[in-house]
């Protein structure tokens, strides 16, 4: 199995902890690739339109995030890793969401993305980390992914690893593990369009040949639904 790691922050903190020890029981039999947010994308979303209009590979970030994306449609399983930034996703990991919104089933989504699984895991103080979910998952439902499991540790005790108890950081680490022998045992089975997927790309694929019957020049939008042959021309 080939898993994409997105890091949404550089520190080696909770997050990271909580990261490794999900990898732990993966590394020895799956092929990992990870980047980690801002490093392998320094840059935020600025707007220019040039992904929608012309193509993604025309984004001036293209660079970077092009292998971004490249290794997220060359894998199995996708996993996100972001602490919780004022009740959110870190600006990092939103900056990437942002710059894949090309891919969404509004606009051009990749039929790959329909037979990946996700993995999202947040820490935050208490138990606020539902927003930060919320963020990676919708985007994530509109890329087309429908297997998403979600993993929440609440740090009561503080946010610096080092300083929470034995107890604690074992139970983290004992929480985390068994989600990943889920996907360790056989949980790789092809994964298919779920319900809300299913449904929203029909919605989207509805509006795309509507909007195309009224084009003289098909959009890009819409040009790459119909070379998909998902509309008629």
């Amino acid at each position: 199995m080939k898993i994409t790691v997105i890091n949404g922050t550089e520190v080696k903190g909770c997050t990271y902890h909580i990261k490794e020890s999900f990898l732990e029981t993966l590394r020895d039999d799956h092929e990992i690739v990870e980047f980690y947010l801002p490093k392998d994308l320094p840059y935020f979303c600025c707007g220019c339109k040039n992904c929608f209009f012309k193509s993604e590979r025309l984004c001036p970030h293209a660079e970077y995030v092009m292998p971004i994306w490249n290794a997220m449609l060359d894998s199995d399983l996708l996993v996100f890793a972001s602490p919780v930034y004022a009740l959110r996703a870190t600006a990092q990991l939103k900056s990437l969401l942002d710059h894949l919104c090309v891919h969404w089933m509004v606009h051009r989504p990749d039929d790959r993305m329909f037979g990946k699984k996700a993995v999202i895991l947040t820490n935050a103080i208490g138990v606020f980390y539902s927003g930060a979910q919320k963020d990676i998952a919708t985007s994530l439902m509109w890329l087309g992914v429908s297997d998403i499991r979600k993993l929440g540790i609440g740090l009561l005790e503080g946010v610096i690893w080092n300083e929470l108890s034995d107890k604690r950081r074992k139970m983290i680490i004992s929480k985390t593990k068994m989600i990943a022998k889920k996907y360790k045992n056989g949980y790789t089975a092809h994964t298919h369009k779920g319900i809300k997927v299913h449904l929203l790309f029909a919605i989207t694929k509805r509006m795309h040949q509507a909007i195309a019957g009224k084009e003289q020049t098909l959009s890009a939008d819409n040009q790459y639904w119909a070379d998909k042959g998902w509309i008629k021309r």
